[in-house]
């Protein structure tokens, strides 16, 4: 007898665990965390189908309570809790779950609102066709392997013989020890279009698959925005991939109340809980988070989904969509992680590996079939021969049973005098007198006929890959014409999937103001309402008493806008960047928003709405040098800013303006003079940004430039010409001829009194609006059809009354869609 010490193995703690560990480990991944690739199930859920299928809950049969297949997957198959099996049962019944369900349930399955199912006692099930055509037929053909159950009393298939690459149909999801999978659902046409493919051109690659399967298809609908997660997902099995929902903006109505513009919601991305988005909106109104929202309720019935947010009068439904989508989970990212078991061991596949597996053990299921039915067709074929031979010889053989003195005797006596074998004795023993008449015998030679037939042909099919091949087709061709469905997924290929600050805000109209002592505030056009001629106008800005407006611009919100500094650095923000204040706020320093130092002065603002490759920018200096260059050299402006001219060492950046190789230049000087030369490469050939120029107007000793503007040659507005003291005209572009670059100018504007200067020069159009803002920061919003057109002797009309120490600084168009939207503000 052994004692204790001596059955003791010693063993290393370290090499224990760890292979402990490895065995817990797998088991987790293959019994029951990760899908087989070839069937594409995890064994919970096989269990449950071919205990259905063996129930015979066919898809014409009545259903059955779900418990009596839970039980039955629990007391055969599964040594688990009831409830994960029911889990399992209900989410294959579920059709914002699965994109093609397998089980057909009856009653309350759950819902997208993330409401529980009903008590198993209460639901019922049976098989869907998809499931017993795509899924079990032919299991009891010898396809597929079967092992003992958990206790050896009951054998059940260790993977169904699939005629559909289930994993990639329906997806799977499942989380083991140290890997996890994530596996999107796809349209079965396309899945079928894409095997048949494969098929009949082996070398394709992930690309070219990608024209048969372009993308996953959920269940709930939705949008793929971009390729680019696809793509990598097909190609190294993993990738993220954005969802969206459908929202799309309606105007509703109910009775007693006015109309209104809504926003509905008809699909989610997949696995969204749509009770959680309602609660989650409403929150993020409550806190102000997302504005314009009135109202959000839930019209979702039998149908289909609606849910409906109403919109305040004012707000703007795109960039309320595009906060929900940011802000919610009406846009998500399925995060793909394609691993599947192959051989019982965890692979990351891609799209062609993954068709690869499914093929291979397709085609070892269609010969194990064929083998089963050619084994088959034998085994009746022997019998029938053993039938032929007593049809020839009946009166002899009766006449030997006869004489046999038992059945015994009789089975050798036949096998021994007509050489036949123990299945076809006894199959003569056991034929019925009615097998005699000529009919039946000539069913008998008719059966021989088309089993030999048989035969030949399944044998062929086993020798033959080509066979096989066209019979794999053929069955994928006839499962899509069944169960195929339209796709409900769109993929939106141009799309990034990301959204930007500049999505969520409205692009508006605004009002750009910089201050000489280096303020800067963005401010509403309704801000300042359209006024009379000669009146005093609106306080546009609260300064310091030694600071006077510098730049003034107007705007877009989505806009570009460049600063231009007295160095020939030009820097870059978007309008929305810049913080929005009240008509009486100082602003906020530039220094905050641009990397610029004490000494340096921002000269010129310039609103640009695409870096467009036929425009181009013209740089004009105090000095009066000027120069052109492409806008698309400014397309990407680094932080810390780009050098867009080269200076004198006492010269300095002072406007900037947009123009086409068609355009023509006018610049005015603060004396009154004016020239009007053409933009074309003639007289301004373009240049590189760490350029010089060359001179642009001859000034006389004193006298300094005060602005410059484009002219189209399709242009139909006129010059606008404003003094510091605050009087100004239009005059007829064609006044001032075009001449060569250089020259002295014209006289653009007579002064009423002598030592009165220019303030501003530019183009205007009668449906346009100026704002005037004087040194003190007083604004005035006037249409310029109230303007009088002068000739440029005149010395045009008062345009706004100026206190005694006040001058006009800076004058700015409002374009006329600016303009007719606030007329009415009036």
């Amino acid at each position: 007898m052994t004692t204790l010490q001596e059955r003791i193995i010693p063993t290393d703690l370290g090499s224990e665990m760890s292979r402990s560990y490895l065995e817990y480990a797998m088991s987790v991944i293959v019994g029951r965390a990760l899908p087989d690739a070839r069937d594409g199930l995890k064994p919970v859920h096989r269990r449950i189908l071919y205990a259905m299928h063996d129930l015979g809950l066919q898809p014409n049969a009545p259903y059955k309570k779900c418990a009596r297949v839970v039980g039955e997957v629990l007391g055969k198959y599964h040594p688990h809790g009831d409830q994960s099996v029911y889990d399992a049962l209900v989410r294959m019944a579920q059709d914002f779950s699965m994109r093609d369900t397998l089980i057909d349930g009856h009653g309350n399955f759950g819902s997208v609102d993330d409401d529980p199912p009903a008590a198993m006692r209460y639901t019922e099930c049976r098989l869907r066709a998809l499931s017993r055509e795509a899924l079990l037929t032919d299991i009891d053909a010898d396809t597929v392997d079967f092992s003992a159950n958990f206790d050896g009393s009951e054998q059940e298939p260790t993977v169904l013989p699939a005629r559909l690459p289930q994993l990639l149909l329906n997806g799977s999801a499942g989380i083991a020890v140290g890997m996890a999978t994530n596996i999107p659902p796809h349209n079965l046409g396309e899945l079928v279009d894409g095997l048949v493919a494969l098929i009949e051109h082996p070398e394709l690659s992930n690309t070219e698959l990608q024209r048969y399967i372009p993308g996953p298809d959920f269940p709930t609908g939705g949008q793929i925005l971009g390729n680019d997660g696809i793509r990598e997902m097909y190609h190294s099995g993993r990738g993220s991939i954005t969802l969206r929902g459908i929202a799309q903006v309606e105007t509703v109505s109910a009775p007693g109340r006015a109309e209104k513009e809504a926003i509905i919601v008809t699909q989610l991305p997949f696995q969204v809980n749509k009770a959680a988005l309602i609660e989650r909106i409403a929150e993020l109104v409550n806190d102000k988070i997302i504005e314009g929202i009135s109202d959000v309720r839930d019209e979702s019935d039998r149908d289909g989904m609606r849910v409906v947010i109403e919109l305040k009068r004012d707000a703007l439904p795109q960039v309320v969509v595009n906060n929900l989508y940011k802000q919610t989970p009406l846009q998500v990212n399925f995060g793909a992680n394609m691993l599947a078991l192959v051989r019982r061991e965890p692979e990351l596949l891609t799209l062609r590996r993954f068709l690869e597996v499914f093929l291979a053990f397709r085609e070892e299921t269609l010969q194990r079939r064929t083998r089963y039915y050619l084994r088959k067709a034998r085994e009746r074929d022997e019998i029938v021969q053993g039938l032929l031979v007593a049809l020839g010889n009946i009166d002899s053989i009766i006449a030997l049973i006869r004489q046999a003195e038992n059945i015994e005797v009789a089975r050798q006596s036949l096998i021994t005098v007509y050489e036949l074998t123990v299945n076809q004795a006894n199959a003569i023993l056991d034929m019925q007198i009615r097998r005699l008449t000529a009919l039946e015998s000539e069913k008998v030679h008719q059966e021989h006929a088309e089993l030999t037939a048989k035969i030949a042909d399944l044998s062929d099919i086993l020798e033959r890959r080509e066979r096989r091949l066209e019979l794999m087709v053929q069955e994928l061709q006839e499962l899509k014409a069944t169960f195929a469905t339209p796709r409900r997924t769109e993929i939106i290929a141009s799309s990034s999937g990301s959204l930007h600050d500049i999505d969520l805000i409205a692009n508006e109209p605004c009002i750009i103001l910089v201050t000489e002592q280096g303020y800067i505030k963005r401010m509403a056009v309704d801000t300042f309402s359209c006024q009379s001629r000669a009146t005093r106008g609106k306080a546009g800005t609260t300064m310091k008493a030694d600071d006077v407006v510098a730049l003034f611009c107007s705007a877009q919100t989505h806009n570009h806008i460049l600063f231009f500094s007295d160095r020939g650095v030009v820097y870059a923000l978007r309008a929305f960047q810049i913080p929005i204040a009240s008509r009486t706020a100082r602003g906020v320093p530039l220094v905050q928003l641009l990397p610029i130092t004490l000494e340096e002065k921002i000269t010129s603002i310039l609103p640009v709405t695409a870096f467009s490759e036929d425009e181009f920018i013209v740089m004009l200096t105090r000095g009066g040098f000027i120069k052109k260059t492409a806008l698309a050299a400014f397309g990407n402006i680094r932080a810390n800013g780009l050098i867009a001219i080269s200076l004198e060492e006492d010269d300095h950046l002072g406007w900037v303006r947009l123009a086409k190789a068609t355009d023509s230049i006018l610049i005015g000087s603060r004396a009154g003079m004016a020239i009007r030369f053409a933009v074309d490469h003639k007289q301004l050939r373009p240049l590189g940004r760490a350029t010089r120029g060359v001179r642009a107007m001859e000034l006389r000793p004193g006298d300094v430039l005060v602005g410059m503007d484009m002219i189209s040659p399709e242009d139909e507005r006129d010059i606008l010409v404003v003094t510091m003291n605050g009087y100004g005209k239009r005059v007829p572009a064609e006044e001032f001829r075009i001449q060569n670059r250089s020259g002295m100018g014209i006289t653009s504007t007579k002064f009423r009194k002598k030592g009165d200067l220019v303030a501003g020069l530019g183009l205007i159009g009668t449906d346009e609006e100026i704002l005037l803002v004087t040194q003190r920061g007083v604004i005035i919003r006037q249409a310029a059809r109230d303007i009088s057109q002068q000739s440029r002797m005149a010395t045009g009309v008062r345009l706004q009354r100026l206190d005694t120490d006040d001058a006009i600084a800076a004058v700015a168009a409002v374009p006329p869609n600016l303009g007719d939207e606030e007329e009415e503000a009036g």
